[in-house]
């Protein structure tokens, strides 16, 4: 793993919550986008070399909707650069890891992401990310 590339906060209105983040900041969130795979939409603000994603769901079934119904908004997960992330993959479940999703997957920021379980994390939710080429 090469750096924390994000953490993900789930929150229940991304136009209030960036207002609240651009004032904590100082700065604008620098892009809105929807993943519909995921059902939500995000935003990003770029903070030194991490970035913050707030995440609002976009249907009650979402990931994220369950997140804030059971724990209520606030961090969600945690997102770690990965050079190869099938390699990555491959390793973390040979090390015992249980992979939330067997290939890796388009997610938001031009990302292939993979989640691994919190079951096996001590309670966090890990996302691998590697930027698409």
């Amino acid at each position: 793993m090469l750096k924390v590339e994000h953490i993900g906060i789930a929150v229940k209105d991304l136009e209030q919550s960036n207002g609240l983040f651009e004032k904590l900041f100082g700065r604008v969130h620098y892009k809105i986008e929807e993943v519909a795979s995921e059902h939500v939409n995000t935003s990003f603000f770029s903070i030194g070399e991490t970035k913050i994603e707030l995440l609002q769901a976009t249907h009650p079934d979402s990931p994220i909707a369950k997140f804030i119904e059971k724990k209520g908004e606030g961090l969600h997960h945690i997102a770690y650069e990965v050079a190869d992330i099938h390699a990555e993959m491959r390793r973390l479940e040979e090390e015992g890891f249980t992979l939330l999703n067997k290939e890796p997957k388009k997610g938001a920021d031009n990302k292939l992401i993979c989640f691994l379980h919190p079951k096996t994390t001590n309670g966090v939710l890990i996302e691998l990310c590697q930027e698409i080429r």
